[in-house]
């Protein structure tokens, strides 16, 4: 049985790389191979070099970083002392989830692939390389990728005699056992179990509940976009942040879309249960307390305003008695029904409690201990930090756009954080928020004297907002702000801070109003008109230049009139500003920071 043991190892930011493992692990336990799962920096890194197997799947942040459960992991593997033989004796297969709008697609793949076949790895498959900008989604890749997989793993490791691949048909077993149990039984927190023990400060497994000081809208009231800028006050818990760090937050569920589930599955909220494993390989949930009731389920673990992925459909049809249902369902699960699953779910952004709501039948008929299996726990979600401590002592500050938008369904799309913190009023409560910190992708200079060319529009703003603060504190200038926004007087975020700046001659801002005439003016118009400018600081002074904002058109543009500046002042053909950008970029003077 030792060598039908298999390990998937993933490294996930939001939960799809995580996702995706899972699915692994699945697909080998029907092939009859023991399997854990686990994110790469959980994983006792000494004990790769006795694994017989392993299927890395990783995503990539940021400027090409790799996820943060995975840092550590990835920090290891590139040790100069590792011998070239190391892993020798491991087969591997490495498959990235990346999204092509980004510069650095699946970065982190390629670059854990290399280092495995470095390090003496044997490679069981190609690499793969999912794209979330395909029609299909990742799935487009990743379907095809894993058939390959699995006939070469069962090439190498054929199925006993006795055995066949389970089938498909056939349910597997819920991930924990769920038992209810009588009310006056007392509750253990979840949130301080001993797998987190050595973890020092706030983290995901025991977050900080910051006091929520203020929440003020800083659009006009007539402006399109409501966006917030949040404070919360972290006296006490030790944290403490650098420019370019991101604050993580892990909200609750609506508490309209809570009520709604709670009615639509029938279930009682005052109901208690506890969990039991169920398979040795899976551990419990840490953050659960134990009994926990089906409110707190329902409330603050459960990701029911989530679009629900492939394998919810798959775990739906098992249960499903109602035929139509039950054909819907089979045809969601099958390759040829992802091009109508995307345009039903993930086009329109269906939550998985509008999907329930679609079918009725199924809802009666789904048991409690497989909601474990159909519903993800809810993802914390990342934001800049828009403050500095030199500036804001024991504040975390949150620029944030409330997301709403509307697709082909009659009820407008809601950001799940973002509108649970538009909604919380610190005058009329002490309202918490859990949080804790991580580092960022981006990192500033050190070095007073440096330059600093910082590109920011919208929300991109908010690293830019705590680096300003930091070097200002200190009356160290040489700082240029390139910020863009639609008017001048309903979303120029933050301009009454710059103009005393401004007068002081710490900082330089230029800015981009879109909308306040007829031809649109962005960042990189007046990036080019400034190029002289540009081009001294670069090339002269040892300027840095960082981009933060949207990813899906700014980067590429801001890079493009870039490069204009150096072609026209840096006297440079095409080729030889772009090596000038890579230059800069493999030196860290050139970094971008976008989100789609």
């Amino acid at each position: 049985m030792e060598s039908r043991r298999l390990t998937v190892l993933y490294g996930s930011q939001t939960g799809t790389a995580q996702d995706v493992a899972e699915r692994v692990a699945r697909e080998a336990k029907r092939r009859h191979f023991s399997t854990k799962v686990l994110a790469m920096d959980q994983y006792p890194i000494a004990s790769l070099i006795h694994e017989p197997m392993v299927i890395f799947v990783c995503s990539t942040t940021g400027q090409g970083d790799e996820p943060d459960n995975m840092k550590v992991f990835w920090k290891f593997l590139l040790r100069k002392n590792l011998p070239t033989n190391s892993l020798c004796q491991l087969n591997f297969a490495v498959l990235g989830l990346g999204d092509s709008s980004y510069q650095k697609f699946n970065f982190v793949a390629k670059k854990l692939q290399k280092r495995l076949q470095q390090l003496g790895g044997t490679p069981l498959h190609t690499l793969g390389l999912a794209d979330d900008q395909h029609d299909l989604g990742p799935d487009a890749v990743v379907d095809p990728w894993l058939n390959t997989l699995w006939n070469n793993v069962l090439s190498l490791h054929p199925l006993p005699p006795d055995k066949a691949i389970i089938s498909e048909h056939i349910l597997p077993p819920p991930r924990y056992k769920v038992q209810f149990v009588d009310g006056d039984e007392p509750s253990m927190n979840g949130l301080h179990v001993p797998a987190d023990s050595g973890v020092s400060g706030p983290s995901q497994n025991n977050p900080f509940y910051a006091r929520l000081v203020s929440n003020d809208r800083i659009t006009a009231d007539d402006h399109w976009q409501d966006v917030r800028l949040i404070k919360l006050d972290v006296s006490g818990s030790g944290l403490s942040h650098a420019a370019g760090d991101v604050v993580m937050i892990q909200p609750p569920n609506l508490p309209d879309e809570v009520q709604t589930f709670i009615q639509l599955l029938k279930l009682n909220p005052e109901d208690r249960i506890l969990l039991q494993q169920n398979d040795p390989d899976i551990p419990l949930p840490p953050t659960l307390p134990q009994p926990c009731t089906i409110q707190h389920l329902v409330e603050q673990y459960w990701d029911i305003h989530a679009v629900p992925r492939r394998w919810f459909f798959t775990l739906l049809s098992y249960f499903a008695d109602n035929e139509l249902e039950k054909e819907k369902f089979q045809e969601f699960s099958t390759a040829e029904g992802q091009e109508e699953l995307y345009s039903y779910c993930n086009r329109p952004k269906r939550t998985t409690l509008e999907v329930l709501e679609d079918f009725p039948h199924v809802i009666n008929t789904i048991p409690v201990d497989y909601l474990f299996d159909l519903i993800p726990p809810i993802q914390p979600r990342a934001f800049s930090i828009a403050s500095s401590l030199q500036a804001h002592p024991n504040e975390v500050h949150v620029l944030m756009a409330v997301v709403q938008y509307k697709t082909k369904l009659f009820t407008p799309r809601r950001g799940l954080c973002s509108t649970w913190l538009s909604s919380l009023n610190p005058q009329k409560d002490d309202i918490r928020v859990p949080m804790w910190i991580r580092r960022g992708t981006i990192s500033f200079p050190r070095t007073p004297a440096t330059p600093v060319i910082m590109v920011g529009p919208g929300t991109g703003l908010a690293p830019f907002r705590g680096f300003i603060q930091e070097r200002t504190t200190h009356g160290i200038g040489g700082n240029v702000l390139f910020f863009g926004c639609r008017n001048k007087d309903k979303d120029f975020f933050c301009a009454s801070e710059w103009q005393p700046l401004v007068e002081k001659g710490l900082l330089t801002v230029y800015t981009a109003f879109s909308r306040d005439q007829e031809a649109k003016i962005y960042v990189q118009h007046r990036i080019k008109e400034n190029g002289a400018m540009i081009w001294d600081l670069i090339h002269n002074q040892e300027a840095w230049i960082f981009v933060a904002g949207n990813a899906k058109q700014m980067p590429t543009d801001v890079q493009s009139a870039l490069q204009s500046v150096l072609m026209e002042h840096g006297d440079m053909g095409e080729t030889e500003a772009d090596r000038y950008i890579h230059s800069l970029e493999h030196r860290r003077r050139y970094q971008v920071e976008a989100w789609s």
